[in-house]
C-alpha cells in the first residue's frame, strides 16, 4: 500500500570496455573546505539552484575517505535515437569498497546520480557527503559502496563540448540509466544496489532504475522529481532555454567558436528557477542586489558553461515518462519532494496521486522553512535523512 507524508516541521547492447582508475583526494578535500559561495555557485550549475546560500543551522560535516575517481569506457554504445558512439566514456567516483555474499551477490552497492548540468563531483561536499558517508551516518562509506556516476553529457564523461558539437548522439533519459547500469554491472561488478537514489534529473532516473531493473535493487529514493512527463511548467522551461539557444545566430548550428549569448539566458532561467522566492527575496532585497546577484552567477557561469552542453542536457528530459510503468517497482521507495520547490510544486498533487500506484511506494513533502532551498533542497541531507535510515529499515534484508 503506498503512503503519502507531509513531515511536520521539526522535522542494452553487449559490447567491449575498459576501465581507468587514479586517486580523487586533494580536490574532494577542497571542496569540503571551500567557502559557501563557491559551494553555491557549483551547485547551482549541477541543477541544485542556489541550494547552498546559506547552511541548515548546526550543520557538522563528519570525515569520510576520499573518492577514487575512474573512467568507463563502452564501446559501440548504441542510443535509443539510432546513433551510435564508437566510445562512450562514463566518469564515476566511488567511496568504500564493494562486498558479496556467500553466493557473490553484491549487498553494499549505493548508486547516487546527479541534476542536470551537475556531476557526480557535487555530492563531495559537507552538506551531502558529510551528512552521509561518515562512520554511523545512514550510508556509512566503511560498510557502503557508493558510486557517484557523471551522467552522458555532464562532468567528465563524453558530452558535446568535448569535439563532436551538435553531432553528439541526441541521448535521453533512458541512455543515461543504460549507461549507468552497464557501468555498474560490466564495469564495477556490481549485480545488485542496496539503494539507487538520485536528485533532480537523478531524481527522475531512479524512478525508471525501478521500472527497468525492477529487482536490482533493494530499495529506491528519488529526490525532487515527479514520476510523470515533463510538462507544465517545468516543459516549459525547458523549451525557452532550448529556443533560446538553437534561434540564436550566434550558435552556428552547433560550430560556434566563442559562447552564444543564448548560453546567458539559459543561466540566468536556472537562476531563476533555483532557490524558493523567501530565501530569494532575503538575499536580494532591492533592485541593485537583485541585479547583482544575477549578474555574478551568470559571469560565473560563462567562465566554465557550454552552449551545447546545456541544450543537450536541458533535451535530454525528452524521452522521460515513467507514468505508465509505475506498477512495474517492486522494491519500496520513498519519494521526497519540498513544498517550496518551483520545478516540482506540490500543488500539482501529481506525487500524492501517482504514489498510489507504486506498491511500496511513500512521499514526502519537506515543509518550507529556514533551512529548505527551494528545488535544492534535495541536496540539504540534514533535511531528509532521517526519511533515509527509515527506508534503509525497512528494506533491510
Amino acid at each position: 500500500m503506498a503512503l503519502f507524508k507531509r513531515p511536520n516541521q521539526s522535522a542494452k547492447s553487449a559490447s567491449s570496455a575498459v576501465i581507468k582508475h587514479d586517486r580523487f583526494s586533494s580536490d574532494s578535500r577542497s571542496t569540503q573546505n571551500a567557502p559557501n559561495i563557491q559551494a553555491m555557485n557549483s551547485m547551482i550549475r549541477g541543477f541544485a539552484f542556489a541550494l547552498l546560500i546559506a547552511l541548515p543551522g548546526g550543520l557538522h560535516a563528519a570525515e569520510y575517505p576520499a573518492p577514487t575517481e575512474g573512467d568507463y569506457v563502452i564501446h559501440d554504445f548504441k542510443f535509443t535515437s539510432g546513433e551510435t558512439l564508437p566510445e562512450l566514456k562514463i566518469h564515476y567516483r566511488t567511496i568504500g569498497k564493494a562486498v558479496k555474499d556467500e553466493k557473490g551477490t553484491v549487498r553494499n552497492a549505493v548508486l547516487i546520480t546527479h541534476g542536470t548540468t551537475g556531476s557526480g563531483a557535487q555530492f563531495i561536499r559537507p552538506e551531502f557527503a558529510g551528512e552521509l558517508f561518515g562512520a554511523g551516518q545512514p550510508l556509512d562509506a566503511a560498510k557502503f559502496f557508493i558510486v557517484l556516476p557523471d551522467g552522458i553529457g555532464h562532468g567528465k564523461s563524453s558530452k558535446p563540448s568535448d569535439g563532436m558539437h551538435a553531432k553528439f548522439p541526441r541521448y535521453g533519459y533512458v541512455d543515461m540509466v543504460e549507461a549507468q547500469f552497464r557501468l555498474l554491472t560490466d564495469g564495477l561488478g556490481v549485480n545488485h544496489a542496496r539503494l539507487v537514489m538520485g536528485t533532480s534529473m537523478g531524481g527522475m532516473h531512479t524512478w525508471l532504475w525501478g521500472e527497468a531493473h525492477p529487482d536490482f535493487m533493494d530499495a529506491l529514493m528519488p529526490l525532487a522529481s515527479l514520476p510523470t512527463q515533463i510538462s507544465g511548467r517545468n516543459r516549459a522551461w525547458r523549451r525557452m532555454v532550448t529556443d533560446a539557444i538553437r534561434n540564436d545566430p550566434e550558435w552556428r548550428g552547433g560550430d560556434y567558436s566563442a559562447q552564444p549569448q543564448s548560453l546567458r539566458t539559459a543561466a540566468q532561467m536556472l537562476w531563476f528557477m533555483s532557490s524558493n522566492p523567501v530565501l530569494r527575496q532575503k538575499e536580494s532585497p532591492t533592485l541593485a542586489k537583485t541585479d547583482e546577484a544575477l549578474d555574478k552567477f551568470v559571469a560565473d557561469y560563462f567562465k566554465t558553461g557550454d552552449a551545447n552542453d546545456m541544450l543537450y542536457a536541458v533535451e535530454a528530459s525528452h524521452d522521460y515518462d515513467p507514468g505508465p510503468g509505475l506498477e512495474k517497482i517492486r522494491a519500496p521507495l520513498v519519494a521526497v519532494n519540498s513544498a517550496d520547490d518551483l520545478i516540482n510544486p506540490p500543488e500539482l498533487g501529481i506525487l500524492e496521486r501517482e504514489i498510489k500506484r507504486v506498491a511500496k511506494g511513500r512521499a514526502v513533502v519537506i515543509p518550507l522553512s529556514d533551512k529548505t532551498r527551494g528545488h535544492g533542497s534535495h541536496t540539504i541531507a540534514a533535511l531528509w535523512k532521517g526519511e533515509l535510515e527509515a527506508l534503509l529499515k525497512q528494506s533491510g534484508k
